[in-house]
C-alpha cells in the first residue's frame, strides 16, 4: 500500500463492497471462524510433563513418543529423532499418560478438572482405532497406563484398572488397602511396574511408602512390603532391574533400594545418607552387559533422574554399589522466579543399546550414546528435539526481500524468557535449530563448574554462562554470508572499545558478516548473530551512556504479565546497527568492523562545545538556517523505537518522552522532531519502508501512523482495552495487526481506519509477527511455549473488510499441535463461502461512496478477483486430475433372490392428466450440445452477455460476470465457445463467438483494466480452441489485433517494471 492510498479525498477514497442485508436486520455471528485468519497449526512443542513412550521396531530402529496436551507425536530414532506421526483426532482433554505396545499407543486423557470426562485412546499409525470402556467411578486422572500379557492397567489416585488386551473389555477395579484412610488416596504417581516371570501379577507402590503385590486375575492381594522408615516417604519410582526378582525401588526421600522380592530383603541400598534430598521419578538399567567396572566390560549400570534437577546420575551397582558420573545440565533445572521450566520426566535406556532417551520438563527430547572408545563414564548428545522452555517474548520473520534469504515465509525467529533464540522452519521441522551461544558445557568445564563434589553439591545451572533473555530483535539478510561467513576466529560477542589492536575485516568483506542484532534484558551490551551459520556472531555493542539497551518493563497488575519496549535497528543494507539505550542515548556501529560510528546526537569537539556554549550564553542562534544545533536533542527518556529509512538517509528515533526525532544519518544532526508531551509517551514503533509509515503505539491505548515524509499523524487506532503488547504491519502495509493485554487481537484497516477483525484469545498474546510473503501470522501467548501459526484467508478468497462494533469481536479458535481444524491454501481455495453470507445494518449502507474502479486511464489497474481463482483456472486440468475419486462408485447390494422386487408389488400410480400436460416433455440434446446450440431459445447468461458485447462499449456486463464465476464454471463456458456463424442485428459482418471472446479481451486490454485475469482468460481460450484458430482465418485476424494490443501494453509494463527494479538495487546497493 502507498501513502498516497491514505491521502485520498474523502470521495475518492475506495471504500468496501456493498454486503447483502437480511431482512433489512443485521446478524451478526460470534461463533464459527474468523473473518481474516483461520487456525493452521501450533508449533515448537516437543515435551511436557507426561513421560515420553518407547518402542522398538524389530531391529532397525525404535519409535519415540511424546505428550504435547491433546496430541501425541512420534519421533523414529534412526532418522535423528525426525517426526513421523502426529495423532489425530485431538483427545477431548490433556494427555496424562501414554504407552507405546506392539504397533499401537494407549493414552489416557482426562480427569484433570473437576467435570471433565476419563478415557483412554488407542492410536495406530496416527489414526484414532479404538477406546477402551471407562468403568463408571473414576474421578481422576489416569497417571500411568501398562500392558503385558493379556492385560492392560491403569493407574489413578484411588484405584488400579484392569482391561483384556485382547478384547478392550473392562475386566476388574483393584482397590488398593488404606485408601479410605489416606487423605488424597493411597497411590503415588509412577508407583506401577511388572516384574518378567511372574505371571498376572503387578506391584504397587503407596504413599506411605509401601508396597502391595496383587494378582490381576483374581483380583487379590498377594503381599505387602514395608517401607524400610517412617520417614522414607511415598514410592516415587519403580523399574524390575535385568536380574530375576530383583527390584529398585526409590522413595520421597532421595533413597534407592535393590529389593529382592522372593525373599524380602533390602540387597543394596543407595543414597541414603546424601545430605540433600533429591527426589527420583525415573531409574532405567542399561541391558547391553557393558558399562560397569574399571574397564567399563561389566553389566550393572543404572540411570536415575528427577524433576528438582537437569542431571542424570549413572550407578555402578557392582560391590555395593557407587555413582559412576553424573551428565550434568542433560536438561534445564527449573527456575521458578524466571518462569523457565525445568527438570527430567523420564530416563530411559534402550533394550540392548548402548544409547539412553531422556525427556525433560523444558519441552525437550534428548538422545545419548555411549562412546565404546572413550574412558568417560557419561554418555555424549546423539540427537536432540526441543524447543522453548519458558513463553516465548519476541517474534520475527526472517526477512524475504533480502538477497541471498531463502524463500519467503519459510523461517521464523523467536526469543523467550529461556534465553535462547531459535530459528523455526515452517515447511519441514527438522531444520529448525537454536542459535548457538559457544559451547557452554566446555565453558562451565573451564570455569569448574561441571567438576564439583557429584554426591554434595548442588547441581549448577548453565544458563549463566549464556546471554540474558533477549527482549528485541532486528534482522537484515543482505549482507549475511551463509555458512561461509568468516566467524573471527571463533570468539563472540566482542567488546571493540575493550579490544587491543587494530581490525582486520578484509576477509569479512569477501564472505560477509552478522545479519541479527538482539538487545538483552539488564544488558548494556547488544549482541550480533549469524544467520547462515546460527550461531553467536563477532560483536557486543555497549550502549554510549553505559545504560541497558533499552527494555522497559512495566507490570499489569491484572494479568501480572511483563510487556517490554525495544531499541534496536539493522538498516536495509545489512551495514550498520543502531542500538538506544535506557538512558537514551543511541548509537551507529559498522557490522562488518564492529567499530563505533556515529552517536545521535553527534558528539562535539572541544571547539564545537566552546562555540555552541557561546551562542547559548548571547542568545544567538549559531546554527543557520537548521533548528537544531549539533549535539542539542538527546532524549530525556528511554528510546523505545529505532527506524532507518532505505537510502540510509534518515535515523528516526522516538521515546517514553512523548518525542519523534528525525536525525541526519551522516552527521548525527537533529532535523524535525515531534512532540506529544504530555499527550502520550511513546512504548513501540514499527515502521514500513515501502510506504515511510510509522506506526507507534501510546500508553493511552492507541497506535498512531505517522508519515515519516511530510511529518504528520495519518490515521489514530483506537479500541485496546489494554496495553498494546506487540503490534505488526502487513506484508502490504494496507493493515495493522495489534495484541493487548486484554486478550485480543485486532486489525484496522488503515486507507479507511476502521477495525475490520478481533480475536479474543484464550490468554494474552505477548508477541505476534506479520510474514512477508502474507500467508502467516504467528503469536505467541503467555500461558505456553508454543507458536500459533495462523492462515491468511484474503490470499485466496474474497474476505469483507467493513467496519465491526464491540460486540462483534470472535472467540478464536487456537491452533491445535497436529493441525486438526486448521485449513490450508488448497483447503480455503475450495471455501463456498461468500461475502453475501455477511450482512450489515441497512443504515450503515447509507454511508457508503461509489467505488472508483481506476484511478487514471494512465495505470494499468488489476482485478479484485481473489488471486487464487485465477490461479486455479490457469491449472484446472491439473486440479481435476487430482480431485478424482481413487477407487470407482461401487453398485448397491442386490435383493436376496426370494425377496420379490418393486414392480411385482406394486403397480406405478397413474399420472394425471393435469400434470402430465404441463409436464415438460424428455429433451432429447444433451447439456453439452445445448451449450454449442446458438440458436437455443433460452441461452445461458453468458452466451447472451457475449453476443450483448458485439454492440460499442457494451461489454463490461460480460466481463463482470465471466469475473464471478467460480474456476470450473469459467472454463466450461470458454470451452462452450461455438465456432458457428452469427448473425447479429449490431454486427452485419461475419463472425463467431470465438471472434467475440478476442475482441472482448482485446477492449478490456485497450482499458488498461484486469491485466491478469485478461492474460488467464486467453491462455485457457488458446490452450482450447487451438485447432479452431489454425482453421478459422477471420479469428487469426482478430488474434493479430489483440496481439499488437499486448506487445504495447506488455512493453509499456516492461519499461516501468525495469526503471523500478533499477531504482531498488541502486538503493540496496552498498556503492
Amino acid at each position: 500500500m502507498s501513502r498516497d492510498d491514505i491521502d485520498l479525498h474523502e470521495h475518492d477514497a475506495p471504500v468496501n463492497k456493498r454486503r447483502k442485508v437480511v431482512n433489512g436486520s443485521s446478524t451478526h455471528h460470534q461463533d464459527g471462524p474468523t473473518r481474516i485468519f483461520t487456525p493452521f497449526r501450533a508449533r515448537l512443542v516437543s515435551c511436557t510433563a507426561v513421560p515420553f513412550s518407547s518402542i522398538s521396531l524389530g531391529k532397525t530402529t525404535f519409535q519415540i513418543t511424546t505428550s504435547v496436551g491433546k496430541c501425541l507425536h512420534t519421533y523414529d530414532l534412526r532418522r535423528g529423532l525426525n517426526l513421523v506421526f502426529l495423532t489425530r483426532p485431538q483427545t477431548p482433554s490433556d494427555i496424562t499418560s501414554i504407552f507405546s505396545w506392539k504397533d499401537r499407543i494407549f493414552a489416557a486423557w482426562g480427569g484433570e478438572a473437576s467435570l471433565s470426562g476419563v478415557g483412554v485412546w488407542i492410536f495406530k499409525r496416527g489414526r484414532k482405532v479404538e477406546e477402551l470402556e471407562i468403568p463408571p467411578g473414576i474421578s481422576g486422572p489416569i497417571s500411568q497406563i501398562l500392558i503385558f500379557g493379556s492385560w492392560i492397567v491403569g493407574c489413578t489416585a484411588d484405584r488400579v484398572e484392569v482391561w483384556k488386551s485382547a478384547t478392550y473389555e473392562h475386566y476388574t477395579t483393584i482397590t488398593p488397602t488404606g485408601v479410605r484412610n489416606t487423605p488424597g488416596g493411597a497411590i503415588s504417581s509412577g508407583g506401577l511396574t511388572h516384574m518378567p516371570t511372574y505371571l498376572n501379577k503387578i506391584f504397587v507402590g503407596k504413599r506411605d511408602g509401601s508396597l502391595e503385590i496383587w494378582n490381576l486375575s483374581t483380583g487379590k492381594l498377594i503381599y505387602a512390603i514395608a517401607p524400610p522408615s517412617s520417614t522414607s516417604g511415598p514410592v516415587t519410582a519403580l523399574q524390575p532391574t535385568p536380574a530375576l526378582s530383583l527390584l529398585a525401588v526409590a522413595r520421597a526421600d532421595g533413597s534407592i533400594s535393590i529389593h529382592d522380592i522372593r525373599s524380602d530383603r533390602v540387597v543394596i541400598e543407595l543414597n541414603s545418607k546424601r545430605s540433600r534430598s533429591s527426589t527420583i521419578t525415573s531409574m532405567s538399567f542399561r541391558t547391553d552387559g557393558l558399562g560397569a567396572g574399571e574397564d567399563g566390560c561389566k553389566p550393572g549400570i543404572m540411570a536415575t533422574a528427577g524433576t528438582d534437577d537437569g542431571d542424570v546420575t549413572l550407578w555402578d551397582l557392582n560391590n555395593g554399589g557407587r555413582v559412576s558420573g553424573v551428565l550434568r545440565g542433560a536438561h534445564n533445572p527449573a527456575s521458578h522466579h524466571s518462569g523457565v521450566l525445568g527438570g527430567i520426566n523420564k530416563v530411559e535406556f534402550l533394550p540392548g543399546q548402548d544409547i539412553i532417551i531422556t525427556g525433560g520438563l523444558d519441552n525437550a527430547l534428548k538422545s545419548w550414546i555411549f562412546d565404546a572408545t572413550s574412558l568417560s563414564a557419561t554418555p555424549r548428545i546423539l540427537h536432540s528435539r526441543s524447543g522453548h522452555a519458558a513463553p516465548v517474548t519476541c517474534l520475527s520473520f526472517v526477512p524475504s526481500n533480502a538477497e541471498g534469504s531463502d524463500a519467503g515465509g519459510k523461517w521464523l525467529l523467536s526469543a523467550g524468557r529461556d534465553q535462547s533464540l531459535w530459528g523455526w522452519s515452517l515447511r519441514r521441522d527438522g531444520q529448525s535449530t537454536e542459535l548457538s551461544q559457544g559451547n557452554i558445557r566446555k565453558k562451565a568445564k573451564k570455569l569448574g563448574i561441571l567438576g564439583k563434589s557429584l554426591d554434595t553439591e548442588n547441581s549448577t545451572t548453565l544458563e549463566d554462562l549464556k546471554a540474558p533473555e533477549i527482549t528485541c530483535i532486528a534482522c537484515s539478510l543482505n549482507r549475511d554470508g551463509g555458512m561461509g561467513a568468516s566467524g573471527g576466529g571463533g570468539a563472540v560477542w566482542t567488546n571493540v572499545s575493550t579490544k587491543k589492536g587494530s581490525l582486520d575485516a578484509t576477509q569479512s568483506a569477501a564472505t560477509g558478516w552478522e545479519s541479527i542484532v538482539t538487545g538483552h534484558r539488564g544488558d548494556k551490551y547488544a549482541r550480533t548473530w549469524f544467520w547462515g551459520r546460527k550461531k553467536a556472531g563477532r560483536w557486543a555493542f555497549e550502549t554510549a551512556d553505559g545504560e541497558e539497551v533499552t527494555v522497559i518493563t512495566l507490570l499489569l497488575l491484572a494479568r501480572d504479565m511483563l510487556t517490554q519496549w525495544q531499541s534496536v535497528a539493522v538498516t536495509a543494507c545489512g551495514t550498520f546497527a543502531v542500538v538506544g539505550s535506557a538512558g537514551g542515548s543511541i548509537s551507529m556501529f559498522n557490522l562488518q568492523s564492529g567499530i563505533h560510528r556515529q552517536r545521535f546526537p553527534s558528539t562535539l569537539t572541544p571547539g564545537q562545545a566552546k562555540k555552541l556554549k557561546l551562542a547559548h550564553a548571547v542568545g544567538g542562534n549559531d546554527h543557520g538556517h537548521m533548528k537544531f544545533a549539533l549535539g542539542e536533542g538527546k532524549h530525556k527518556k528511554a528510546v523505545t523505537g529505532l527506524m532507518v529509512d532505505t537510502l540510509n538517509r534518515t535515523v528516526i528515533s522516538c521515546g517514553l518522552d512523548g518525542k519523534i526525532k528525525f536525525w541526519d544519518f551522516l552527521t548525527g544532526r537533529l532535523h524535525e522532531e515531534i512532540d506529544w508531551y504530555p499527550m502520550a509517551a511513546i512504548t513501540a514503533s514499527k515502521y514500513y519502508r515501502p510506504s515511510d509509515l510509522i506506526a507507534m503505539s501510546c500508553d493511552d491505548l492507541s497506535i498512531r501512523v505517522v508519515d515519516s515524509e511530510t511529518k504528520k499523524v495519518v490515521r489514530e487506532l483506537w479500541g485496546c482495552l489494554g496495553q498494546v503488547s506487540d503490534f505488526s504491519f502487513s506484508n502490504d502495509g494496507r493493515w495493522i495487526i495489534a495484541a493487548s493485554m486484554d486478550s485480543v487481537v485486532r486489525v484496522w484497516d488503515l486507507p479507511t481506519g476502521h477495525l475490520i477483525n478481533a480475536l479474543r484469545m484464550e490468554s494474552p498474546c505477548t508477541a505476534l509477527a506479520f510474514s512477508d510473503t502474507g500467508e502467516f501470522l504467528a503469536t505467541a501467548h503467555a500461558d505456553g511455549v508454543g507458536i500459533n501459526l495462523w492462515n491468511n484467508r484474503t490470499l485466496f478468497m474474497h474476505v469483507p473488510t467493513r467496519l465491526i462494533r464491540d460486540d462483534e469481536i470472535t472467540d478464536a479458535i487456537a491452533p491445535t499441535s497436529s493441525g486438526e481444524g486448521g485449513r490450508n491454501l488448497i483447503d480455503a481455495a475450495f471455501d463456498k463461502e461468500d461475502e453475501e453470507n455477511d450482512p450489515v445494518d441497512e443504515s450503515s449502507l447509507g454511508n457508503l461512496q461509489p467505488t472508483t474502479s481506476q484511478l487514471s486511464d494512465e495505470l494499468q489497474t488489476l482485478s479484485l478477483v481473489p488471486k487464487s481463482r485465477w490461479q486455479n483456472l490457469l491449472h484446472i486440468d491439473t486440479i481435476t486430475q487430482r480431485n478424482k475419486p481413487i477407487t470407482p462408485p461401487k453398485a448397491p447390494e442386490k435383493a436376496p433372490f426370494f425377496l420379490p422386487s418393486l414392480s411385482e408389488t406394486q403397480k406405478p400410480a397413474s399420472i394425471p392428466s393435469a400434470v402430465a400436460a404441463i409436464a415438460p416433455a424428455p429433451s432429447s440434446k444433451s447439456r453439452i450440445s445445448k451449450l454449442h446450440n446458438p440458436t437455443s431459445s433460452t441461452p445461458n447468461p453468458f452466451t447472451a452477455l457475449l453476443h450483448t458485447s458485439s454492440q460499442p462499449n457494451a461489454h463490461e456486463p460480460f466481463i463482470d460476470h465471466l469475473s464471478s464465476l467460480p474456476p470450473s464454471a469459467a472454463d466450461i463456458q470458454i470451452r462452450s465457445l461455438s465456432p458457428l456463424p452469427l448473425s447479429l442485428p449490431s454486427n452485419p459482418s461475419p463472425t463467431n463467438e470465438l471472434m467475440l471472446f478476442v475482441r472482448v479481451l482485446t477492449a478490456r486490454l485497450c482499458q488498461k483494466r484486469d491485466y491478469e485475469l485478461v492474460q488467464t482468460w486467453m491462455a485457457v481460450f488458446l490452450k482450447v480452441h487451438g485447432e479452431s484458430v489454425i482453421a478459422d482465418s477471420g479469428l487469426r485476424d482478430v488474434l493479430r489485433e489483440w496481439r499488437v494490443v499486448q506487445g504495447k501494453e506488455a512493453s509499456r509494463l516492461a519499461a516501468r517494471v525495469g526503471f523500478c527494479s533499477g531504482v531498488v538495487g541502486w538503493a540496496r546497493s552498498e556503492r
